[in-house]
């Protein structure tokens, strides 16, 4: 089991020490959970009321901290310390799965398949004609990549996640079990005769680097061009990218949200839990859309909306308050 002084802890942090522990810290966890040989964070300001009951001997806080750390307790003061506690998980992280074999004897690799330098593939896994592995990739085992994909250096795709043909990934990409890239879009049209017609879709999917895809999400491929998500976004479990959206820089999406086809995300726009977005629309820069919230025309710019329809935050509060002192005035 890893344990670290606090001394050693602020190494990685290089923040300032204030108080003094000699014990050795086993695990992070969360304050009200914490055991005495564990470091916990405050990374604001309403959750400094905590800290007396906790029994955590070390927490890692913001530098505008107003409370002191008490006796064989310790604080590391940072400018961040919700950033900060992330470089302490990786610290106490646990080893990943390890592999026996860089590739593993059942795993079923096209002869015309291409596999960089460094990269490991599991048992039972399967590797299409042409598929392109760049370097120090790891492909869990139960993963399907079919033909011409390819998949940039360092990525790592989990058990059951299925990439569809001619589909691209870039670099240091996380795809998380059971994800699936570049199933079918959505593409139907009534016919008299035949019922529903299913109208092919022959794009593809094209991740930027550093995207991280979470378990049970679908990205559609487009039905002419590409459906793209640009460098650094982050799409949460169980969520739904339509046909030929297009996702700019870093955006995030949390879970059961979801965009209908031909969708447009500036740079930074978030999307909270179970939003959804119609076709055809296209979000600002920076925008956020609240959770739970339907988005129906085009939304500017650094906008916040919430509701649905969803409208601008504060006049969404402003009709909820108004509509709330109604209620309770029809009680009376």
């Amino acid at each position: 089991m890893k344990s670290y002084s606090i001394q050693e802890i602020n190494e990685v942090l290089k923040g300032t020490i204030v108080g003094e522990t000699t014990i050795k810290m086993s695990a992070p966890e969360q304050l009200e959970l914490a055991s005495i040989n564990e470091i916990s964070f405050i990374g604001n300001k309403k959750y400094e009321k905590f800290w007396e009951s906790s029994k955590a001997c070390a927490a890692i806080v913001n530098e505008d901290v107003s409370i002191e750390p008490g006796e064989n307790r310790a604080f590391i003061k940072v400018k961040n310390a919700d950033l900060a506690m992330s470089q302490v998980l990786e610290l106490f992280a646990p080893p990943t799965p390890l592999f026996s074999t860089d590739i593993h004897p059942t795993a079923i690799i096209d002869s015309t398949a291409v596999i960089g330098n460094g990269t490991r593939i599991g048992a039972g896994s399967y590797i299409g004609p042409k598929v392109q592995l760049g370097e120090n990739v790891t492909i869990y085992p139960n993963v399907t990549i079919l033909d011409e994909c390819t998949i940039g250096k360092n990525t790592v795709i989990w058990s059951g996640a299925v990439v569809r043909e001619r589909c691209h990934m870039g670099n240091g990409c996380i795809i998380h079990s059971n994800a699936t890239i570049g199933a079918d879009g959505f593409g139907f049209r009534p016919d008299p005769e035949k019922g529903l017609v299913k109208i092919p879709q022959i794009g593809n999917v094209v991740l930027g680097n550093n995207v991280e895809i979470g378990a049970n999400s679908c990205v559609d491929r487009g039905k002419f061009s590409s459906t793209i998500l640009g460098d650094g976004c982050k799409i949460d479990n169980l969520i739904q990218i339509g046909h030929n959206s297009k996702l700019g820089r870093f955006c995030i999406m949390a879970g059961q949200s979801g965009l209908a086809g031909s969708v447009t995300l500036g740079n930074g726009v978030m999307i909270g839990g179970s939003a959804s977005i119609t076709d055809h629309v296209t979000i600002g820069d920076g925008s956020i859309i609240g959770g739970g919230s339907g988005v129906t025309k085009d939304v500017p710019a650094g906008v916040t909306l919430l509701g649905y329809p969803a409208i601008e935050a504060r006049d969404a509060l402003r009709q909820w308050a108004i509509l709330k002192r109604l209620v309770n005035e029809s009680k009376k």
